[in-house]
């Protein structure tokens, strides 16, 4: 199951569809979903979840919890609006082209693919722009 979650003044005009996108992604990485919870929040939201559990002082896009159990993807990601449309502008894209970015992104952490190395960072873009494109 996923569900979708707001936190702040934010809300999505097509929650079915990405939800089966989603549901797809974590099919096709050879995964079973359990249950994916999407949190949709402001800045200062996030930032004091990064404080309180990661101990970083600093603002970020996202932060996920993965619960997973090998192959049955079960976590909650919490994504920061504010920074993601600040992102958006700051890459030349849509707010939607990010956010749905960001959320694939999360998803693909779930299912096994890092990025701290340079090696991991060109696999995970090169998946996300895979699944970005499928979602018409």
């Amino acid at each position: 199951m996923i569900s979708f979650n707001y936190e702040t003044v934010f809300s999505l005009d097509n929650e079915q569809q990405l939800s089966e996108w989603i549901i797809g992604v974590i099919s096709n990485e050879g995964c079973h979903l359990e249950e994916v919870n999407y949190i949709f929040c402001d800045d200062a939201y996030l930032h004091k979840l990064n404080l309180e559990f990661l101990k970083h002082d600093t603002l970020t896009d996202i932060i996920s919890f993965d619960y997973s159990i090998g192959k049955n993807i079960q976590g909650d990601i919490f994504i920061s609006v504010e920074r993601v449309a600040d992102n958006a502008t700051d890459f030349k894209v849509t707010l939607n082209e990010e956010l749905k970015r960001v959320m694939v992104h999360g998803v693909l952490h779930y299912c096994g693919y890092k990025d701290k190395t340079d090696s991991e960072v060109k696999e995970m873009r090169e998946k996300e722009n895979y699944y970005l494109n499928q979602l018409v």
